[in-house]
């Protein structure tokens, strides 16, 4: 079957660059779901967007679909016929729905029948419906109307351009009548430029001045600023989401480098990065050191022959920006930063639960209790906790909101404070995300601990629960923070005592009752997703869990030793024999004995199993004591062929009750060996 190349590209008035490259990956993703539905091959694909135009190219579309048969079922034969052999209303409405007469039916199975033919339509004829239903569909939050037109789009339509091979598709869509002619850069090349066939848009586009391709456009820019940034001495700081907002901002990219004062770097560096990434889409550079160099990278949409101008253009407009910037740090270290406490007392963390300074009070409490037992300085974790919201209340971060933390360092070490104390102030918000830094000291992980511990104690304590859809106070991330900071930074940390410590600091303001039990089951459920993520398998994390350790670190380490033990030969067995054992001893009448007496025994494998049960206690205790989990469990797998010899030979609920009671006072020995490091019944 013959194919031709089709191109479409809409041209509009400046689409908004956050969204561009979705917009660019929708459309395409659109036509190609509609080209599937209507049974078009075709041999490749891909879209183009740049600031004012979407398009997407089509190589080697097939012209024509082919013919198909469609087969429909009816109702079965003695639905669709009465008694009397007349046609039923199900019959009927079959025959209606497939747009025959009754008699044109199969009647010879069982159930009433219908093939058709359908011819295959023109390509030509399909594609403008595809393209209109594709950019109906595009993920577009707010359409807007121009003119007096009741066309909606994403921003105003201009040109429209369809060629199916070297035809132009004749339609109209979004009040764009088509044809073949697009337009070129809206200063170098404003004029009509004609597109000679599909494949050479690309080319044809060039040639005036717009790369319309988003992914060169962006390497471009990319690779360009890496050389300046060297001729600079220095490494641009190019985060991906302002390069592809960059990149969605000019047809035709041409970085250059400017400079400021010298002077602004007396403020902080993130500061200045922050306001020149997010308010002017400069790239920014930093020395071999990490300090912010007096010079930024800026990308004209233009060549200008005389780039000076642009350059000074953009010095001047980023000026005031810097100075705000520079006004607002001076000001606020004109007063201690414990000082702004007295601004927070007037600021609500939560109406039932007090100020801001209320928490940080709290904060500093709970960070003193903490760092006293992970092995840090309660007095420097206790003055960082009263510190660490100070900086909410100061001019920088009011402007820009980002600092927060980082701005309460500078203060911090403006005054005179200690190092991890002033660290502190920013690690309390870490990690800010799924695999993020964590605090580097252990005031800064007792502050970030304290912090997220009493949102949670509090939150939860004043009944609002997080639900599958809100989580206003980020509950669960809050939650995935604790348990990643005491993981990963191995920290040991008993958090029932914690929470209960977190629960006092409230007094009142929450309703302590059933609250402690709560908050910790909340944390330690987040750790199941996190194994999943890992290739733990539930059952493992059960298998913990059912021990109910009360340190997550703790809790780590005995999932990691059941995640072994369960590779060895022996574990599929013994997992049985502890569900067997578990389910015995939940039936056994009164209270179990906790010494064997061997003057009941009346089997071989009974004394062999105490032998070997009394053996495994020497040698597994002291490891279990010391938290050697994968070596205690290593040492319980040679219980197997007791364990097993045992079951096989004696009955454990034996006639004489005294017996029986010894018999289950060593089976609780056996079960109390392995509940020393998990419940392995969960693993049968």
């Amino acid at each position: 079957m013959s194919a031709r190349d089709f191109l479409v590209e809409l041209g509009t008035e400046e689409l908004p660059p956050k969204a561009l490259k979705t917009l660019g990956e929708a459309f395409l993703a659109g036509i190609e779901k509609g080209l599937e539905a209507a049974g078009l091959a075709y041999s490749a694909s891909r879209y183009y967007a740049a600031p004012r135009r979407l398009a997407v190219l089509i190589e080697q579309l097939e012209e024509q679909q082919d013919d198909r048969t469609q087969n429909l079922d009816g109702p079965p034969m003695q639905a669709a016929f009465d008694k009397d052999g007349k046609p039923t209303q199900a019959a009927l409405g079959f025959a209606k729905k497939c747009g025959v007469e009754l008699s044109a039916i199969d009647q010879s199975g069982p159930k009433l029948k219908f093939s058709q033919s359908i011819p295959g339509q023109a390509a030509a004829g399909l594609l403008p419906a595809i393209v209109e239903t594709s950019l109906n569909e595009l993920p577009i939050p707010k359409r807007m109307r121009w003119g007096a037109r009741k066309t909606e789009f994403v921003r105003p339509s201009q040109w429209l351009v369809m060629l199916f091979g070297d035809e132009v598709i004749d339609c109209e869509i979004l009040a764009q009548q088509s044809g073949r002619v697009s337009r070129g850069h809206r200063f170098h090349a404003n004029h009509e430029v004609r597109i000679s066939a599909p494949a050479n848009y690309a080319e044809d586009l060039r040639s005036a001045y717009v790369i319309a391709d988003f992914a060169e456009r962006r390497a471009q820019i990319a690779a360009r600023v890496d050389q300046l940034a060297a001729e600079q001495q220095g490494t641009a700081i190019v985060p991906p989401a302002l390069l592809d907002e960059v990149s969605a901002l000019v047809e035709w990219p041409v970085p250059l480098v400017c400079a400021f004062e010298e002077r602004f770097l007396e403020v902080p560096q993130e500061a200045l990065i922050i306001t020149m990434q997010d308010n002017q889409k400069y790239f920014c550079l930093l020395d071999a050191n990490g300090k912010l160099l007096p010079r930024f990278i800026t990308v004209a949409n233009i060549e200008s022959k005389d780039p000076q101008q642009i350059i000074s253009g953009n010095e001047k407009v980023v000026r005031p920006r810097l100075t705000d910037a520079e006004f607002f740090f001076k000001q606020d270290k004109k007063q201690k930063l414990e000082s702004f406490n007295q601004r927070l007392a007037n600021v609500v963390f939560q109406a039932q639960l007090g100020s801001v300074y209320d928490k940080a009070q709290r904060v500093s409490l709970l960070a003193g209790f903490i760092a006293q037992r992970i092995g840090g300085d309660s007095i420097r974790a206790a003055r960082a906790g009263l510190l660490c919201k100070c900086d909410l209340a100061s001019e920088m971060v009011g402007e820009f909101p980002e600092m927060q933390g980082i701005a309460g360092y500078y203060y911090a070490k403006h005054d005179g404070e200690a190092e991890d104390v002033a660290l502190a102030l920013n690690e309390q918000y870490m990690p800010r995300g799924a695999g993020a830094e964590l605090p580097s000291t252990l005031t800064g992980a007792a502050v970030a601990l304290a912090d997220k511990l009493d949102t949670l104690v509090g939150i939860f304590g004043i009944g609002m629960l997080p639900t599958g859809s809100k989580d206003p106070y980020a509950l669960r991330r809050a939650a995935l923070g604790v348990l990643r900071i005491l993981i990963e930074k191995q920290l040991d940390l008993d958090l029932v005592e914690t929470v209960g410590f977190a629960i006092q600091q409230f007094g009142d303001k929450v309703n302590a009752a059933g609250l402690a039990p709560q908050v910790q089951d909340f944390i330690f459920d987040r750790l199941r997703a996190r194994y999943e993520d890992e290739g733990v398998e539930v059952a493992v994390y059960q298998a913990v869990r059912a021990v109910s350790p009360t340190s997550p670190l703790d809790f780590d380490q005995r999932v990691q030793a059941v995640q072994a033990f369960r590779a060895l030969p022996q574990a599929a067995a013994l997992a049985a024999a502890n569900k067997r054992v578990s389910n015995l001893l939940s039936k056994a009448e009164g209270h179990v004995a906790t010494i064997v007496q061997a003057h009941h025994f009346d089997s071989p494998s009974e004394f062999a199993l105490n032998a070997a049960i009394q053996q495994a206690e020497h040698a597994v205790q002291p490891l279990a004591a010391g938290r050697q989990y994968t070596l205690a469990l290593s040492q319980l797998a040679n219980l197997r062929e007791p364990v097993d010899a045992f079951f096989e030979a004696v009955l454990v609920n034996a006639e004489d009750p005294a017996v029986r009671a010894n018999r289950y006072a060593l089976l609780a020995k056996l079960r109390g060996l392995f509940l020393g490091v998990a419940d392995i019944s969960v693993l049968g």
